[in-house]
């Protein structure tokens, strides 16, 4: 009987006590009603409070009486609302988050994953579709956009190829939506303008060696991000039309432009498709002489069709497919006459004349990426699926270099999936983050072959497999720890080939042709690692530490055309493994803000031109690059602001024991930019 009185007196206690409370629930969403998740939501004065899932749900049981409740997340401006909870009755509750307006932008190139910039340990730039817009009405360039916009990448050199356009002294990974373009196994210089400006929504900047997206990133990534459709019309457009000239001779370097987007969604489906043919005229300086055409941006004729439909299966899976051709070629009546060098009244110029060979530039580009995307297809797990492949074709300047005069083009043929997985985890309410892995598989096929035939690099057969797997933790909401690792394994297939005669420039003979080099197989495997911690809980100070890795072929191709050796096996084809050291931090101040970051970049190998006895060859030579780089941006007012950026990169080689500047196609000079907007009317904006 005791037994049987406690338990009815216990139930009823527990009973009483659930009576007295009520279950508080709702979810967290964003101003586009996006969900947020891992949001905080918290009981001020009391010990209650809980986080949100991945998709933003949450609730709390909470006895009856008024709260103050906060509702926190990395990314949004905190938010406070009373809350009144009557006894016996639940409440469901939406709390609607404006994102901050400091580090707010959300991106996908740094993790592979949406995710916000405060998140992230390492020196990003985002080019949105304003500053896009801004750029483009002066420059159509993306070269051009790109240097003036991020710190640490060297200036453009007015020409159709960004060679020498490094980021922190190293090369770059140029990616179109994940779609590599660069040819890492032969460098064609010719990625930065691998698509209009006219496709792409925004573009994404990761400064610095990355492990996660493989061969070629040692300075960093470039990831243009294509538009998406507008949704809400079933048809809306854009007409663009511009023309530019120069000052002098404005009739003979007149140029002009025309495109047409179109973009809308109907039902399940959405769409945004767009044209555009630019030419531009003859680039003069200013005394009027004609700049030179070698790889030059004169008399070009450029094309760029783009196009990119969705499928919304349903409101967990989508399936998007995406096109885009771009076409820039150079066809002009003029030849170079060769400068004095040090005179600066004798500069290298262009005179009239017939230019050999066919027009330098690229005939063509295309790119196509199938895209599934499925949320929570395994528990709370997603799935990002990019099916992809490009075609690429980019003809140099036909000269003498090679015996019997040539014209040499790069083809580059590209198949790859990857596969990505993002869980979350959550071990309390003060400690979340997600688990993202994949596997990358990646066929490359490049060469180089004259136009009249010739093989001057074979074609190079590289199959690469990548696991990857990179952990993110955040602590109290603001502190952000990440480690990641990603494995390579690549074997690439030469065959047997035999070299042509090149001019040596030290003698001015032709050399080096006729060796039959026995072809093989090279095989690479390497782990890359990456690690970075951030606090990101005051305005005024927000620092980040990081160390990563990447891994890269240097530049095969010139290798192989060198080759003075009979097998490949005897070749120096050792790939080129960098480690990065870099400290940062943002810094908000009222309307000021400022961003800085100190690094340095170690390999033990190095891929710099040099030229040993006339050739041009690869120096395999440790090197160190060492730089800073400072941004700041003022709001004068709504109408007025300003801001600007230096950035300097030193870079030495180790030569027998003595270290030696690495040059210009490495490093550029100390660089400073400025501007000033002025929005004279709410559409109307002028900028220096």
């Amino acid at each position: 009987m005791k037994i049987l009185f406690t338990f009815i007196i216990l139930t009823l206690g527990f009973s009483s006590a659930m009576a007295q409370s009520a279950l508080f629930k709702g979810k967290v969403k964003d101003s586009e009603q996006r969900p947020i998740p891992f949001a905080t939501i918290a009981v001020l004065g009391s010990a209650d409070g809980v986080n949100a899932d991945q998709k933003g749900n949450y609730q709390i049981s909470l006895p009856a009486g008024t709260y103050q409740v906060e509702v926190s997340a990395v990314g949004f401006e905190k938010m406070m609302q009373t809350v009144t909870l009557a006894t016996g009755e639940g409440s469901s509750v939406d709390f609607e988050l404006k994102q901050s307006e400091q580090l707010a932008e959300v991106i996908v190139s740094a993790s592979r994953k949406q995710e916000f910039l405060d998140e992230v340990p390492s020196s990003i730039t985002i080019i949105g579709a304003k500053e896009l817009a801004v750029q483009k009405a002066v420059n159509n360039n993306l070269s051009d956009i790109l240097a003036n916009s991020v710190p640490g990448m060297g200036f453009n050199t007015n020409r159709s190829s960004n060679l020498g356009q490094t980021m922190r002294g190293r090369g770059i990974l140029v990616m179109i939506d994940g779609v590599p373009q660069s040819t890492p196994l032969r460098n064609g210089a010719r990625d930065i303008r691998a698509l209009d400006p006219v496709a792409v929504e925004r573009v994404e900047i990761i400064k610095g060696a990355t492990a996660i997206y493989g061969n070629g990133a040692d300075g960093g990534l470039i990831n243009y991000i294509t538009k998406k459709p507008s949704t809400g019309k079933v048809i809306s457009g854009q007409t663009n039309a511009g023309a530019s000239a120069f000052l002098v001779s404005p009739a003979n370097t007149f140029g002009g432009s025309l495109g047409q987007l179109l973009s809308g969604s109907a039902g399940k489906f959405d769409y945004v498709v767009s044209g555009r043919y630019e030419q531009t005229g003859v680039s003069r300086d200013a005394k009027g002489r004609v700049l030179s055409p070698e790889y030059g941006l004169n008399d070009l004729k450029m094309w760029n069709a783009f196009a990119k439909i969705g499928y919304n299966v349903n409101a967990k899976n989508r399936v998007e497919v995406m096109y885009n051709y771009f076409s820039s070629k150079q066809h002009t009546d003029y030849v170079v006459k060769a400068g004095v060098y040090g005179n600066v009244n004798e500069p290298t110029t262009d005179v009239p004349g017939n230019r050999p060979g066919k027009p330098e530039g690229t005939p063509y580009n295309h790119n196509v990426n199938l895209h599934y995307l499925s949320q929570g297809i395994i528990g709370q797990t997603d799935l990002d699926v990019n099916l992809y492949m490009q075609d690429f074709y980019t003809l140099l300047s036909s000269n003498n270099f090679f015996e019997g005069n040539g014209q040499p083009g790069i083809v580059g043929k590209k198949k790859g999936l990857r596969i990505n997985f993002n869980t979350p985890l959550t071990a309390s309410e003060n400690i979340n983050g997600n688990l993202v892995y994949g596997v990358d598989l990646l066929s490359d096929k490049t060469s180089t072959v004259l136009t009249d035939g010739r093989v001057s690099v074979p074609e190079m057969d590289m199959r690469n497999l990548a696991p990857y797997m990179q952990l993110k933790s955040v602590f109290f909401q603001n502190l952000i720890l990440k480690a990641g690792a990603r494995f390579e394994n690549i074997n690439i297939n030469v065959p047997t080939y035999s070299t042509l005669a090149t001019l040596n420039y030290s003698t001015g003979k032709y050399t080096g042709g006729g060796t039959i080099v026995k072809g093989g197989s090279l095989n690479y495997n390497a782990l890359v690692f990456n690690a970075g911690v951030r606090y990101n809980k005051l305005a005024l100070f927000k620092p980040f530490l990081s160390f990563s890795q990447s891994f890269s072929i240097g530049d095969l191709g010139l290798v192989l055309r060198a080759a003075s050796e009979n097998t490949l096996a005897d070749l120096t084809t050792r790939a080129v493994k960098v480690n990065n050291y870099e400290f940062g931090f943002n810094t908000t101040l009222g309307k000021l803000n400022l961003e800085a970051a100190v690094y340095v970049s170690t390999s033990k190998l190095g891929a710099s031109y040099v030229f040993i006895d006339g050739k041009a060859q690869i120096a395999r030579s440790p090197e160190n690059v060492r730089g800073l780089e400072f941004s700041a941006d003022y709001t004068v007012s709504r109408a007025v602001s300003l801001g600007g950026s230096y950035s300097l990169t030193e870079g030495k080689r180790t030569v027998n024991g003595s270290k030696v500047y690495l040059g210009g196609d490495r490093i550029s000079p100390a660089k400073t930019t400025a501007f000033v907007s002025v929005n004279i009317l709410p559409k109307w904006q002028v900028r220096l």
